[in-house]
């Protein structure tokens, strides 16, 4: 018996799960929002050089004045790009060239501008108003030799967020879910409304990277808090319908955006709320099994027993005694302490580890590199965001499916791999084809999502609630890894059109594969320790009915086989059990 039949006894997936699941999910409406922010906050509107206003129009040209364009006017003061067709956004003219205004086209023959000194945009720039009223762009005029700034301020949060998954990971695990839970809620709260005050470019980055590592804690903390009260036969269901939260939040995201338009008040209107989260998850109900497993039984015996009474089933009486016996397994291996190392130490641990590093890293770099740069498809980038948030839907309710009836392997590899696909057409899909282009870009971000979708639920199945926030972090630390490298792939275009697209799909294949060697977890109850996860799923690969065989040898350690004789699986098994704890501690 373990912790997941006492779960049944209490009502299974009762009222009790419904109203915790959706009070935990709830802050991920929002969530979105903070990783996705930058898409309006940074947004770059059209741009030119402020002409300079120490001039006065020569008698000659008065008349040709009043009969042209605003742009036709503005041609006098900035040259043309390297395209011919738009105004320069970094340059302007030393002396306004006049004679521009005798001219019928916008484009002036060669000879007469090919020469004419030009200068930096002294006097600053203007900023095109009609999709931002004000962005952090605008404000601390991060463009031309400044643009890199722009990217730089998404690639400081991800580093947070990377941080935050380092930090929070190992601090749950010795602290408690909900108290960390509710702390990130209150650090991104206060720090995120206080990026709104930012002064300058220095003090906005290293707000939103403290904001990032709150961020860390909210999704680690919320996912397995839901996953150790859930049964095993609804944890597909509720990580998939969990994941829409995120989902709508997108669009929640851009009906923001378009109502507010300027990135202080936007940046306030998606943190307050985290005040609200922070208040009401106080009351939310502690892991169980962390209780249990941190020498707080009677914590977690109180917990049970109302969780009980809220599901209807107030005849059950749940015991210490009852309790401990569910979980006395899990009881003696919490007496050793564990680290990072653990996570690698034995060779069932080391395969599922270094298969979801390689997952996590690719999914995450796949789909920020798809998602966080909405201005290049051409499109307004509100409805982009709402297109971009709508996919996710179908996307997801496909996951859903693959991972009720075909499981966790398959689902996981099949969204990689066909998200490389996608990418890997648009390659050869031409440029003024935008409207196909924009479509398989979506359909990609989809199939990304759907992973996403998996692999959050996949790893926590895969790792045992000893090191399972532990395991979390080391796993998100990769992803973080991989968004914050998403952006700075871009710059490839200018070598090769088509190498981040090649990049990006290329580590999805290599993630896909990864996938396969996954062992598969559906239907099958939570592991609680290290020799769980080493009994079920070696890692040496061995057929199906070598595993059978080793299921049925004798489990206790120490025990003389027929003939006076201890057997070799015996010894190894017992050196297994019996192995120190040591090495990093780097969660």
């Amino acid at each position: 018996m373990g912790f997941v039949d006492l779960l049944d006894q209490i009502g299974g997936f009762g009222r009790f799960q419904w109203l915790h699941v959706t009070l935990i999910s709830l802050p991920g409406l929002l969530m979105a929002s903070q990783n996705l922010l930058n898409n309006f906050v940074a947004g770059m509107p059209a741009h030119h050089c402020t002409p300079s206003a120490n001039h006065s129009i020569p008698y000659q040209y008065n008349h040709s004045a009043t009969m042209v364009t605003e742009r036709q006017l503005l041609r006098v003061f900035i040259p043309l790009d390297a395209s011919g067709t738009s105004l320069d956004k970094c340059r302007r003219y030393v002396t306004p060239q006049w004679h521009q205004l005798l001219m019928n086209s916008t484009a002036p023959p060669a000879d007469l501008t090919s020469a004419v000194e030009t200068e930096a945009c002294l006097d600053g720039w203007t900023f095109d108003q009609s999709e931002f009223d004000s962005t952090i762009v605008t404000e601390w005029d991060l463009v031309c030799s400044l643009r890199p700034l722009k990217q730089m301020s998404q690639t400081i949060y991800m580093g947070g967020v990377l941080a935050g998954a380092i930090i929070f990971g190992g601090l749950s695990d010795r602290f408690g879910r909900k108290v960390i839970l509710s702390w990130s809620y209150l650090q991104l709260a206060i720090l995120g409304s206080c990026t709104a005050l930012s002064p300058s470019y220095a003090i906005f980055c290293t707000l939103r990277f403290l904001s990032g590592m709150s961020v860390s804690g909210i999704i680690l903390n919320s996912v397995s808090l839901k996953v150790e009260w859930i049964p095993t036969s609804s944890r597909t269901l509720v990580g998939t319908l969990s994941s829409f939260f995120f989902t709508f939040g997108q669009m929640i995201l851009a009906g923001l955006g378009f109502w507010l338009r300027d990135w202080r008040k936007l940046q306030v209107a998606v943190c307050l709320p985290y005040f609200l989260f922070s208040f009401y998850s106080w009351w939310l109900t502690e892991s169980a099994r962390w209780l249990v497993l941190n020498r707080r039984s009677e914590e977690a015996l109180k917990s049970i027993q109302q969780v009980a009474r809220i599901n209807g089933k107030k005849d059950v009486n749940i015991t210490l005694e009852v309790l401990h016996s569910h979980m006395n397994k899990e009881i003696v291996a919490s007496k050793s302490s564990y680290s990072a190392y653990d996570l690698l130490r034995t060779g069932g641990m080391r395969r599922i580890s270094v298969c979801l590093v390689a997952v996590w890293f690719s999914t995450s770099f796949a789909y920020y590199g798809l998602a966080m740069d909405l201005q290049k498809f051409g499109v307004n980038v509100y409805l982009m965001q709402i297109i971009f948030g709508a996919v996710d839907i179908p996307a997801k309710l496909l996951a859903l499916l693959m991972l009720t009836f075909l499981g966790r392997r398959v689902t996981q590899a099949a969204c990689l791999f066909l998200s490389a696909l996608v990418i890997f057409i648009n390659i050869f899909v031409p440029t003024d084809m935008q409207t196909l282009r924009t479509t398989l870009a979506c359909l990609g971000k989809g199939f990304t999502s759907s992973s996403f979708t998996c692999v959050y639920l996949y790893t926590g199945e895969l790792y045992p609630t000893v090191v399972r926030q532990t395991g979390m972090g080391f796993v998100s630390t990769m992803a973080r890894i991989g968004s914050m490298a998403a952006p700075a792939v871009l710059i490839l275009d200018e070598v090769i059109p088509a190498l981040p697209s090649i990049v990006y799909g290329g580590a999805a294949v290599i993630a896909g594969v990864f996938a396969c060697f996954l062992p598969e977890t559906r239907d099958i109850p939570l592991p609680d320790t290290i020799e769980d996860v080493e009994d079920r799923w070696p890692g040496n690969l061995q057929p199906k009915e070598k595993q059978d065989q080793a299921e049925e040898m004798p489990m206790k350690v120490g025990v003389v086989s027929e003939g006076g004789v201890v057997s070799k699986e015996e010894i190894a098994l017992k050196e297994m059990k019996e192995g120190e704890s040591a090495g990093l501690n780097a969660l």
